[in-house]
Formats: C-alpha cells, sequence, structure tokens
C-alpha cells in the first residue's frame, strides 16, 4: 500500500502513521531496519518491536485503559495498559516512560520498579483494518501514586480490576473486548511462561 495517500476510510488524506516509522525485527528481536508504521501493519504485515506495560497499584490491581474509537486497529478495546512502539534509538523502558506520561499523565516519581518481564512475538489480524505482528517486550510497574491524567484522544476508559479474579474468570469480565497481546501478556505471566533474559517466546 502505498503511504502517500493511505488512510483509514480510504480517503486522500494522508494518515498519521504514514510519515512514522518502527522498528523492524527477526524473530530473536534484532533490529532488522526501519519500516513505515503503516505498511507495517496492512497486508502481510512486517514484524517490528513493540511493548506493553501492565500498571497495578499497591493492591495488586491492574490498570483496565480502553483504546480510544479513534484508534484504525483494536478500537474501543481494554488494554492493561498502555502499548506502543519504541522508536530508532529508544529503549523499551524509555519508551514506555514516555507513553506513560503521554497518554496516561503518569510520570517517574509516581513509580520506581519499572522492568522488562517478558518478550513474546505474536500475530493477530484485526478485521479488515489490518494487523499486529510484533516482538512484544512486557513492562510491569506498581504504582505509589495512582493520581491519573488520561488524554482522551488516546484512552475513552479507564478500569481498575482484580488481576488474579481477571484471569480467572473471564465470564465475569465478558463484556469488556480485551486486546489480544494484553490477554497473552496476561496469561503468560500468570501461568510462568515468561522470558525475561532477553530470549523470545513464541504465540502463535
Amino acid at each position: 500500500m502505498s503511504t502517500e495517500n493511505a488512510d483509514a476510510g480510504g480517503g486522500t488524506e494522508p494518515h498519521p502513521n504514514a510519515a512514522q516509522d518502527v522498528i523492524a525485527v527477526d524473530g530473536d528481536d534484532e533490529p532488522t531496519g526501519l519500516a513505515n508504521r503503516l505498511d507495517a501493519h496492512t497486508g502481510e504485515g512486517q514484524r517490528h518491536r513493540a511493548f506493553t506495560a501492565l500498571v497495578f497499584d499497591e493492591e495488586g490491581r491492574i490498570l483496565l485503559a480502553q483504546r480510544a474509537a479513534n484508534k484504525r486497529l483494536w478500537d474501543t478495546h481494554w488494554d492493561g495498559t498502555v502499548a506502543s512502539h519504541p522508536v530508532k534509538g529508544q529503549s523499551q523502558i524509555e519508551a514506555t516512560k514516555q507513553r506513560l506520561e503521554e497518554e496516561l499523565g503518569v510520570t517517574p516519581d509516581q513509580y520506581d520498579d519499572l522492568e522488562v518481564t517478558d518478550r513474546f512475538e505474536y500475530k493477530r489480524r484485526y478485521e479488515r483494518e489490518g494487523l499486529e505482528w510484533e516482538v512484544c517486550a512486557v513492562l510491569q510497574v506498581t504504582l505509589q501514586d495512582i493520581t491519573l491524567d488520561p488524554d482522551t484522544e488516546e484512552i475513552e476508559g479507564l478500569l481498575w480490576a482484580d488481576y488474579d479474579l481477571l484471569y480467572e474468570n473471564p465470564e465475569w469480565y465478558r463484556q469488556l473486548r480485551l486486546c489480544p497481546w494484553f490477554e497473552i501478556a496476561m496469561r503468560r505471566d500468570q501461568e510462568g511462561e515468561t522470558v525475561a533474559d532477553g530470549r523470545v517466546g513464541f504465540e502463535r
């Protein structure tokens, strides 16, 4: 797909993602170059680096964030908690700190334990809109101060949920459509399948 006039609805205005790049990687999460962000999420896609951050409070609840309706992929689905892509030269931790502040208004003085806890590869399609093919790092953080200031262009709803109950009793939360990368990250975490030493777990 051409990225010069590509958009989400077939019009002529450039899609915002058409001017952005993601880091293309191999199956071991080693960079192979840059890929246009829109191209990486359409057609057959291209494997690229991503992250998701699971945000907890001191009671062990996880913060679920509803993706805004203007998102092209997995719009209005619930994430746990923020997810995005690092840019060239940016570490997963640096990218996560940036997104926590941009999306939730959470600053580093509200936590001190942000760390990478897992890394896995997955590929999922979303309706006719595109796909995610990512090597996704999982980071976890506990907020000592749960003050939030969400960006409503990114997040349309917030919900604190008991992490164990969410995993053990999904039928209680069936009204929430969860993002696939979050479901994978939660299952791997709860079932002890994480690989935090730089290796990559595979989800097919």
